[in-house]
């Protein structure tokens, strides 16, 4: 298509943070589902060798060609594309074999570039795309952050919460500066809220006071609903889209749609 940054009809989302198990994944699946659901075109592409977003989307993660083969420059971004059960969302799904591309990509000039160069083409065809990041700072996230135009980060209501944001931060200031001038903050998430619990709330009020303007007013609660619904290949939002989870992903999506 090789528009223009000023005419570009969509945005990127990359959803990173370094530490594992902060609901990064959920967050990426639901709220593209989401977005979609809404009757927005939505592309999520999952970089994370574990492929959690392709399976909870019930597709194969063992499928060819993936988002590895896009990487290594073997197929193009449009050929990989498969559709996924919900009208509206495509998806560019890993493969175990992302694994070695944290070893392979750095070993080629320029690398930091590939998924922005492979989504050039494909984009603008969504008015949302979202990144699911693995959970590490490697080059797999990196080529993320330089292809994103912003980042959401989940942050888990628990003690070490603030531990790892300062690298996290660093590493967005860096890729800002070095790769990436347009990058910013969509938002911080706090993400398995239990506000039964003293700790969650402290958490919460900690993390605020912290990064005043950038962290969403949905909370995303700690629900069964929401862990559950990945082992069978689909959104909370379709597998009980009355449940506490589906309702704070869906207040989420408008958020994220409405700060732009």
């Amino acid at each position: 298509m090789g528009t223009g940054m000023s005419t570009r009809t969509s945005t990127v989302y990359a959803i990173a943070n370094q530490k594992g198990g902060v609901g990064k994944t959920t967050t990426a699946v639901n709220v593209a589902a989401c977005i979609a659901e809404a009757g927005h075109a939505t592309l999520l592409v999952d970089i994370d060798p574990q492929a959690n977003a392709t399976v909870g989307l019930g597709l194969d993660k063992t499928g060819r060609p993936s988002i590895y083969d896009v990487l290594c420059g073997d197929v193009a971004a449009a050929d990989a594309i498969r559709p996924s059960a919900i009208g509206g969302l495509s998806v560019l799904a890993a493969h175990p074999d992302l694994a070695g591309a944290n070893v392979e990509l750095p070993r080629s000039p320029g690398s930091e570039t590939r998924l922005q160069e492979a989504l050039a083409d494909v984009r603008d065809d969504y008015a949302h795309v979202l990144l699911d990041c693995p959970p590490s700072l490697g080059p797999l996230t990196v080529n993320a952050l330089v292809a994103a135009d912003r980042v959401i980060v989940p942050v888990q209501t628990e003690y070490f919460a603030l531990e790892g944001l300062a690298g996290l931060l660093d590493t967005l200031a860096l890729v800002q500066r070095t790769l990436n001038p347009r990058l910013t903050v969509a938002g911080m998430l706090l993400t398995m809220h239990d506000g039964r619990t003293r700790l969650a709330r402290d958490v919460e009020e900690e993390v605020r006071r912290h990064f005043p303007r950038l962290v969403f007013d949905t909370v995303i609660p700690r629900n069964v609903r929401v862990g559950e619904a990945p082992s069978y290949g689909r959104p909370v939002i379709h597998h009980d889209p009355t449940c506490p989870g589906a309702d704070a992903y869906f207040a989420l999506a408008a958020e994220v749609a409405g700060r732009g």
